[in-house]
């Protein structure tokens, strides 16, 4: 028997929504500020998942222009009826520590097919995030969702609401009926219906350490709900030397044979030894283990585990216990079905770029990102700075193993320095890693490392390298665990490291004093702060991402 083997969806892919369709079965992620929103993946057998595209891809569809850092668009609801796939959305605008409001926007939006063409959307409530669409087997539709309280001295997770959709009128209709309250942090509410009972699957604790899955249910749809016995389903957060941590956020599919499995989300930690270049302050660390050195570089990630009914009509993992396992029976009787490996290397020789790449705020356009300019390159025309909310020239892919070498070849001929392009490891706005070339009054070109840390901004200007006789450059970034080194060469054969080892770990949920929910991206990006448009070219990007 083969077997499923976690993280199924490597890399930032939090927060799935998991349906079954006949013999497929679809997986819907988060994609907060990164273009386009909310990630679609497909698999025959639950072990092999390869990406469809996205289901917002218009900017009538979705507005993420000025959300800030972890904004935009959080925890999708993918689900199938009446011939055709729905899909729940949230637009956050206004969140972050010590943001006491909530600006946000639920979204519904159909499709006959998950690789579209996706509807226009229709607006919701805006009561709080986490919606899901739950078909009832009368044919009737509902809306359940947590509510945000932004009053002093409220609960800010108000719990669990729930109202019904007419798809007729395309409105909510009713009163909206409060179903749950607890005094834990209750968030990601999900319906089912099985033997009579409304099951409401429930994520608590936040989506961090102290993360977990409960259960609640009830005879009748509004309620009252009574709470599982077991007060947990699945957490690790009396585990803090499990592999997978942070556990979380599900949803529920029945294979045809009857068999159950779950999606959640989950983080990688690093354990950081005495030798990282880690100062981690104690906000970061497990509150069960605060002595040990942990960050999650690769942002939450998508993993499955098989689950079953109890003789009391409970779920409970197949297992036993509460923890996840990284290995998981594949359905019974299932036949393999991977699909076509990616290929490493992009050599920007397609129309388009594929579904693996993702812009920040709004979509890839010929006007900044060109791949028919210069056929065989990818053309980025210089905007925004990096710390731009609104148009920044930056395309990229997500981090995938601890350990990677991403390379790139670029021509760039800048004359001020206000134009840099080059390779970026980022995180957000707020904190990245940069090696670019600009332009220095004294020397020319150069070739060096900029950051942003936690919002300071900074410059290794020790380690410039002058690159005028350089006829290009040839640039990479390794990533070895918490370290991260750049380096550079003029020809692809002879490299020289550029400036100092890094700590590539703060580039994740769990470094720096904002709110963080994606993860590690690596890419390639141009600035022109002064407006006129400089152009930088690049033949590929090669990304070999290594298990460990």
């Amino acid at each position: 028997m083969h077997s499923i083997r976690n993280p199924v969806l490597r890399g930032f892919h939090p927060d799935p929504s998991f349906v079954r369709v006949g013999e497929d079965y679809y997986l819907a992620t988060s994609t907060f500020e990164w273009w386009p929103g909310v990630a679609l993946h497909h698999s025959r057998d639950l072990v092999h998942w390869r990406p469809v595209g996205h289901a917002l891809t218009r900017e009538s569809q979705l507005n993420l222009r000025g959300v800030p850092d972890s904004g935009g668009v959080w925890a999708p609801s993918l689900s199938h009826a009446d011939g055709k796939f729905w899909l729940i959305s949230t637009n956050v605008r206004t969140c972050g520590l010590g943001r006491q409001f909530k600006d946000l926007r639920i979204y519904l939006t159909t499709a006959q097919e998950i690789t579209g063409p996706w509807s226009e959307p229709v607006a919701l409530n805006a009561i709080g995030f986490d919606p899901s669409l739950f078909h009832d087997d009368d044919g009737r539709k509902w809306i359940v969702n947590m509510m945000w309280d932004f009053r002093p001295g409220r609960n800010r997770f108000a719990g669990i609401v729930l109202q019904e959709y007419d798809p007729v009128s395309r409105k909510l209709v009713g009163a909206m009926t409060k179903i749950l309250g607890r005094e834990v942090l209750t968030e990601g509410p999900n319906l089912y219906k099985r033997y009579g009972w409304y099951y409401l699957m429930l994520a608590e604790g936040g989506t961090g350490w102290n993360h977990g899955i409960a259960m609640a249910r009830s005879r009748t749809i509004t309620g009252p709900y009574e709470l599982d016995p077991q007060p947990v389903l699945l957490t690790t957060r009396d585990a803090p030397d499990w592999s997978l941590q942070k556990v979380g956020h599900g949803e529920l599919v029945q294979t045809p044979a009857g068999e159950w499995y779950l999606a959640h989300l989950s983080s990688r930690p690093l354990v950081l030894g005495p030798h990282d270049p880690a100062a981690q302050p104690p906000l970061d660390r497990h509150p069960a283990d605060p002595a040990t050195l942990r960050r999650c570089l690769l942002g939450r990630e998508t993993c499955l585990q098989k689950v079953v009914w109890s003789d009391d009509g409970w779920l409970r993992l197949d297992q036993g216990g509460t923890l996840p396992r990284v290995e998981v029976p594949a359905p019974t009787d299932t036949v393999a079905r991977p699909w076509p490996a990616s290929p490493p290397c992009d050599d920007f020789d397609a129309p388009q770029l594929d579904a693996s790449w993702c812009s920040l705020r709004g979509p890839v356009e010929e006007c900044w990102a060109s791949l028919s300019a210069r056929p065989g390159w990818l053309r980025l025309r210089g905007r925004e700075s990096l710390h731009s909310l609104f148009h920044q020239s930056l395309v990229a892919k997500r981090l995938t193993e601890h350990r990677a070498v991403v390379r790139t070849l670029m021509e760039f001929r800048p004359e001020h320095f206000t134009q840099s392009a080059g390779l970026i490891c980022y995180y957000d706005t707020r904190t990245h890693f940069y090696l670019r070339v600009t332009h220095d009054e004294l020397r020319g070109r150069v070739l060096g490392v900029v950051y942003t840390d936690d919002g300071v901004y900074g410059e290794i200007t020790e380690s410039l390298v002058a690159v005028n006789d350089w006829p290009a450059y040839h640039l990479q970034a390794e990533i070895n665990g918490a370290r991260l080194q750049f380096s550079a060469s003029p020809d692809g054969a002879t490299w020289q490291p550029v400036g100092p080892e890094l700590d590539a770990s703060k580039l994740s949920d769990d470094y720096g004093t904002a709110l963080h929910f994606t993860g590690a991206i690596v890419g390639l990006c141009a600035q022109d702060l002064g407006g006129t448009g400089v152009m930088a070219d690049f033949a590929h990007l090669k990304l070999h991402a290594y298990a460990t």
